[in-house]
């Protein structure tokens, strides 16, 4: 019995988009592709009045405070484009949105700290 080679090629959505697109944007005229951070936003950073603190280490782990709560937040985080991710001991997990100088987090905007 003859078996049938079955030769089709799978590609995923970046090769499928890169095909459509003929290549990079940039190869076609567009524009470039708006800049990633791919650093943490290392350092102390408050909302207006102080009222949320967040504390980004180099080592990966964070403190938060937020006033009027006992407990304060502490944890890891994940970068991921624009968006970071906490971590908290207790499971819970926190997106925070990466801005230019600003973070954005449960509706707080925070900035860096004076030093």
């Amino acid at each position: 019995m003859r078996q049938h080679a079955d030769d089709r090629t799978v590609l995923d959505a970046t090769a499928l988009l890169k095909r459509v697109m003929g290549g990079r944007p940039a190869e076609r005229g567009g524009h470039s592709p708006a800049k990633v951070r791919t650093t943490a936003p290392v350092g102390v950073w408050l909302s207006e009045g102080g009222t949320v603190r967040l504390d980004i280490f180099e080592d990966g782990t964070y403190d938060g405070q937020v006033a009027g709560r006992k407990r304060h937040a502490h944890g890891t985080y994940h970068i991921d484009g624009s968006l970071m991710t906490l971590s908290d001991d207790s499971g819970l997990f926190t997106p925070v949105t990466l801005g230019e100088g600003e973070l954005e987090m449960a509706g707080y905007h925070l900035n860096p700290a004076a030093r």
